[in-house]
Order: C-alpha cells, then structure tokens, then sequence
C-alpha cells in the first residue's frame, strides 16, 4: 500500500509531461533567461489595456475611447472593421479590469513565445473579428434562426480581449498537442453558453470556431507540404507533375 502513492505520483507525472511536456519545454527556458524581455507583446498590450481601461472611466476621454475602440453590430460594418482591432483593449467597464490584464499577460505571454508575435497577432485577430462578425450576422438572422440574435445585441457594445484570449487557448494547446486542455476551454466556453446564454458567450463559442478552422488549414498546408518534401525529385529538381 505504502508504494501506491508513489505510483499514481508517476502517473500523474507522466500525464502532465504528456499534456505540457513540449510547451513547458518552449516556454520555461526562454522566460527563464530572459523573464520580462521575452514577452514585450503580452506586456505592450497589458499597458494598451490599462490605459485604454483609465481613460474610458474618465468623463473627458470615455467619449474618445467610444469612439475609437468600441464596437456594436448596429454599426456600419466599415466602422467595426475599423475599430475592431482596438477594441480588444478596451475592457467592459462593468467587468474587473485586473481579470483581463492577467489574462492578457499570460495567455499572450505564452503565445508569443511559443507562436511568435505575428501569428499571436494574427491568430487573436481572427478571434476577435469572427466574433464580431456573428454578432453582425445573427442579428441580421433575427432570433427565430438556429445561431440568429434578437435585435437588442446589435447595441450591446462588444469589447475587450477575452474572444482573442480563448483563441489562442485553444490554438496554442493543438499546436502543441495539448489536446486535453484545448479541449477543456472549448467545453468550458460552451457551458458557460449553455448556463448563461448572453452574447458575450456565443462570440466565444465564434471565436472557437473560427480558430478551428485556421488549425484545420494549418494541418492541411503542413500535410501537403510533407507530401511535396517527400515526393520523388524530377530531372529538374521539382517533383514530378501528378496525373
């Protein structure tokens, strides 16, 4: 009996190394080396939001971040393209600031070192902007389709880093084979749709579909890239045309 402990310690070992062994191994050394300096997206945006956050508490800029960062789906879509990419720093002000800042700072910190900062950017970018996207779309379907929403969410103001934050959850874990992980933060965003049905949570859930997709056309380029790599060299030098 004494050795069972033991045992299930070791397994449980063996689990978490398989869940996070290659993603421990890219980031730990790194912030290790280099602590605050590895991270100056994540520490950029950390700053962006908390300024973003002051200036829209105060009565002489709440106007100005209105107007430069918050999106609704009542608004021309030319307008929500352009102040879609802002409008992932500027926090609801009716939520606390400090839960989005340590979002920011880890989820971002992590995908920066482990993607690199263009495709963290770029990779939040769709989240954000598929879930702006379907908010702009199921209003337009009306609440009487599968995925539509009542005319009332199209002046819901839609901000703030949390679609960008679950897309590069769930990114990063298949990435790197964290699957159990990427898994849980889909389960999670679809309970939270499914305990607490608001527009918020079906954005997530857009976000997550969205993101799905570029690991699907990830695979795909990666998988097609190792059919060429590994295809017979012509006289030429260029794989042979297939028939």
């Amino acid at each position: 009996m004494s050795t069972r402990p033991g045992v299930l310690g070791g397994v449980l070992v063996r689990l978490v190394r398989a869940e996070w062994g290659r993603l421990y191994d890219t980031v730990c050394p790194v912030v290790v080396r280099e602590r605050f300096r590895a991270v100056p997206l994540a520490l950029a945006a950390v700053g962006l939001t908390a300024l973003l956050h002051f200036v829209h508490g105060r009565s002489w800029g709440y106007g100005f971040v209105q107007d430069i960062g918050v999106v609704r789906a009542d608004d021309p879509l030319w307008l929500a393209l352009l102040r879609t990419p802002l409008s992932l720093f500027v926090p609801a002000l009716d939520l606390p600031v400090w839960g989005g800042l340590l979002q920011i700072l880890v989820v971002f910190g992590i995908a920066e070192i482990s993607l690199g900062r263009r495709r963290t950017l770029a990779v939040a970018y769709v989240a954000t902007l598929a879930g702006t996207l379907y908010a702009r779309v199921g209003v337009a379907l009306g609440p009487d389709v599968l995925f539509g929403l009542p005319a009332s969410d199209g002046r819901v103001v839609d901000t703030g880093p949390s679609a960008a934050v679950v897309g590069l959850a769930v990114f990063v874990g298949w990435r790197y084979r964290a699957y159990v992980t990427a898994g849980a933060v889909v389960v999670a965003m679809v309970v939270e749709l499914l305990l607490r049905e608001n527009l918020a949570g079906k954005e997530h859930v857009a976000a997550i579909a969205a993101v799905l997709v570029v690991c699907g056309v990830s695979q795909w380029r990666q998988r097609r890239s190792a059919v060429w790599t590994d295809a017979p060299v012509g006289p030429s030098g260029a794989p042979p045309i297939q028939s």
